[in-house]
């Protein structure tokens, strides 16, 4: 039996649970494992038989990751599709230690005045963002996570909002070109 176990901040615990436990069924259904809250360790079991796909099992861990990181259910329920994932960068090893404040300041770039900052993240590199505690959450696909960890990287070091924005967009238009000038498979022959 493959189990996974997931540590949860204690205030996001019930927005895993969800209504009624709702969420908590709704990924059990989706992915046929079995989630068990454990109180005493704040987190949660996640478990499949053995005959289960074993990445269901992972990518269920990676959805409650998710939760527990601030995503809303609706946008952490992404990372059920085939090529998503969640990248976790944490603020403190990006930056090196720093005070409260210090730390306040660090994510406040990356979320932005009335989060328009983490809103532009969002649009420009098609991540999902979240910053939570001492970390900074990205759920996308592989180039979309390449895009995006290294914008939250240049944004946590200092680099002005605008040059990274620039950045993201030329980057994305570039990723549109290329992708436009590949010819489609036919068949998988050379």
């Amino acid at each position: 039996m493959a189990v996974q176990f997931v540590r949860v901040p204690a205030d996001r615990m019930a927005v895993v649970i969800g209504t009624s436990g709702s969420t908590k069924r709704a990924l059990e259904l989706q992915t046929g494992t079995k989630i068990e809250v454990d109180e005493d360790e704040d987190g949660f079991r996640i478990a499949a038989p053995d005959d289960a796909d074993p990445i269901k099992v992972l990518k269920a861990r990676d959805v409650v990751l998710a939760i527990g990181r601030g995503f809303a259910p609706e946008r952490a329920f992404r990372l059920l599709r085939e090529d998503t994932y969640l990248a976790v960068i944490d603020i403190k090893q990006a930056t090196g230690k720093r005070t409260k404040d210090a730390m306040w300041r660090i994510r406040s770039r990356v979320i932005g005045t009335g989060g328009r900052a983490r809103h532009r993240l969002e649009q420009l590199s098609g991540c999902s963002v979240s910053v939570q505690g001492a970390t900074v959450a990205l759920i996308g696909d592989d180039k979309q996570l390449e895009r995006a960890s290294h914008a939250v990287q240049l944004l946590l070091r200092g680099s002005e909002h605008s040059t990274v924005f620039r950045m993201l967009a030329h980057e994305r238009r570039d990723a549109a070109v290329l992708e436009a000038l590949t010819p489609a498979d036919p068949g998988g022959e050379l």
